[in-house]
Formats: C-alpha cells, structure tokens, sequence
C-alpha cells in the first residue's frame, strides 16, 4: 500500500549515537510531504479529467453510433425510394403505354370509318355521275329527235294567242 503524507509526517526514527541531524531530517521530509501532496492533488487532478475525457469520448463514441445508424436508416430510406420511384416509373410507364395503345385504337378505328364513309360517298358519287350521264343521254337523245321541230311550232302558236290576247284588252 502506498504512503500518505500522513505516513510520512507522523514517521519516526530511532536515536542513533551518531544519527542524522534532526532538524534536517525533519525539514527534508515536509519538503517531501509538500512535493508528495502536490502529486498525490496533481494525480486526483489527471484521474479527474480522464474520467472526463472517458466520458466526453464515451458521448462522442455514443454520437458516432448514432450518425452511423443515421447514415445506415438513411441508406435504406434512400434505397427504398429509388425503388418506389422505379415501381411509379413502370407504373406510369405502363399506364402511358396503355393511353397510347387506346389512342392508336381509336384512330384507327376512326380511319377504318373514314375509308368506309370515303367508299360509300365515292359509290353515291358513281351512282349519281352514272344517272346524270343517263340523264344528260337521255336529254341529247331527245335534243337529236325531231319532236324539237313539233315544240317549236307550239311555241309560235303560242305566241300568237298571246299577241291575239293583248289587242283584245
């Protein structure tokens, strides 16, 4: 067990015929208790701030922990919404693919009854040109017969009545 300034204070020597001079002896060992003492205070004083130092690191190692689970929870977070951002992109990927197959249907549906109107005005246009064309025939045919000859003889007579008419007034 180590001394204590006590130990040393209260120490006493046997008396020898031929011993050590008392005085010095006595003064050499409150030199020795002083610098004992400053030790024994300078020691507490280091055993003090070690055990700060513990705890300040004990805190900090604590902080340490607490960043690197922050950093792990941020890391899966971070994973975790890239990959519901993926799932939203072929989600949405998906739903646009789909707008454009209806799209594409219904143009093309929308086409097939254009060409289906087109080819039903095209046939009423056939049908109307070859009823014209046999309306303008039949037209020429009775131009070309000689009853235009006949209608030209009832126009004068007409024309004549008429003439008879007007006087008559």
């Amino acid at each position: 067990m180590p001394l204590s300034p006590l130990d040393i204070h209260n120490k006493e020597f046997s008396r020898a015929f031929r011993g050590y001079d008392e005085d010095e002896v006595d003064d050499f060992l409150e030199r020795i208790i002083q610098d004992y003492e400053a030790l024994i205070r300078q020691n507490k004083d280091l055993e003090e701030k070690l055990d700060q130092y513990a705890e300040r690191l004990r805190h900090f190692t604590n902080i340490e922990d607490s960043l690197g689970k922050s950093i792990v929870v941020a890391q899966e977070t971070a994973e975790e919404v890239k990959a519901n951002a993926r799932k939203e992109a072929q989600l949405i990927l998906k739903e646009a693919e789909k707008n454009a197959d209806r799209i594409i249907s219904e143009a093309l549906a929308k086409s097939r009854k254009i060409a289906m109107e087109i080819e039903e005005v095209r046939k009423h246009a056939a049908i109307f040109r070859a009823r014209f064309r046999s309306l303008i025939q039949a037209q020429l045919e009775m131009l070309e017969s000689g009853d235009w000859e006949k209608f030209d003889v009832d126009l004068s007579e007409q024309k004549l009545l008429s003439a008879d008419l007007q006087k008559t007034e």
